[in-house]
């Protein structure tokens, strides 16, 4: 488990953590979100003792990280997969981080099995690929089989099926009763990992809830509804604050405003005829940038037609 309690983190006049609270639960895949800059590398180095909070406090598993006697069997972390002895090989990394900890030989071949690094194993890690490089830090933090694992955009460089090999580590992982806190910029892929998400911006927490309440919340409801009289339910729907949208296909238009229930209250008393009355549910990237509009600090503009001659 990890705990935060008004965390707070400044450099100078700037503050990059202002005061966070929230809990990473055993069973629970948490993910952390943020745009650039909103404070989650430096609060992942809070959790671990990289970095000390000007204020507040932090813990895992109870204590703070520096007073765990055997930290690598309490959290596992990646945070910089380039953070490696380029000139050593992935095993003899591993056996390094091993030794500090006492853990033999026979988990430091699991961890490599289970990362799929037998075949690059005794090879130099200068001459990693990026996504290699990836697997070697999952591999690492794996290694003194912790209770919680700190992951730092693991899917940074996979390939889709390393992409999906994390996923249903993270799951796997979450349900064997640890606790996972992960991070990523691909909100497609932590809306199929994660069960709980917080957000930050501009160092504070912006959100902090289930996937789905987090969607429901951040976006507004549409239904798709097909009807052969688009004209009449139109008037229906909009007479009682609806507002239509054509779907661009005929018959069909989508409904903002109304419940799908409402939509079919009115157009059963206006005798108009449904073929389909399909809620659409909003995406966890639409309400990661409704939520963090207002957040982000370095906004990308257009490049004109001449630009790009």
């Amino acid at each position: 488990m990890i705990e935060a309690f008004g965390l707070t983190k400044r450099y100078g006049a700037k503050t990059a953590v202002d005061g966070i609270s929230f809990s990473a639960l055993p069973g629970v895949v948490t993910g952390f979100l943020g745009p650039n800059g909103a404070g989650k590398s430096t609060t992942m180095r809070m959790i671990v003792g990289l970095d000390r909070p000007s204020d507040g406090h932090v813990t895992v598993n109870g204590k703070p990280y520096e007073q765990h006697r055997a930290p690598l069997h309490e959290v596992g972390a990646l945070l910089d997969a380039k953070a490696v002895h380029t000139g050593r090989s992935a095993l003899n990394h591993l056996l390094a981080m091993a030794a500090t900890h006492g853990i033999g030989r026979k988990r430091v071949n699991e961890v490599i099995a289970i990362t799929g690094l037998e075949s690059v194993a005794r090879k130099r890690v200068g001459g990693f690929s990026l996504g290699m490089g990836q697997r070697l830090g999952i591999a690492t933090a794996l290694l003194g089989d912790p209770a919680t694992l700190i992951l730092d955009e693991p899917v940074n460089g996979l390939d889709p099926e390393g992409v999906i090999w994390v996923r249903t580590l993270a799951r796997q992982l979450a349900a064997q009763g640890r606790t996972v806190f992960l991070s990523s910029h691909l909100m497609s892929e932590m809306a199929q990992t994660a069960d709980h998400i917080i957000v930050l911006g501009r160092g504070k927490v912006i959100a902090n809830a289930p996937v789905a309440d987090i969607i429901a919340l951040s976006t507004g409801t549409a239904v798709r509804v097909r009807t052969p009289d688009v004209v009449r339910l139109g008037q229906v729907l909009t007479g009682d604050g609806a507002t239509i949208v054509a779907a661009g296909e005929p018959n069909v238009i989508t409904v903002t405003g109304l419940t799908a229930a409402r939509i079919g209250e009115l157009s059963a008393a206006a005798a108009v005829v449904l073929h389909e009355l399909t809620p659409a549910s909003g995406t966890l990237e639409d309400a990661y940038l409704k939520l963090t509009e207002d957040s982000v600090e370095y906004h990308a503009g257009t490049v004109g037609t001449e630009a790009v001659r």
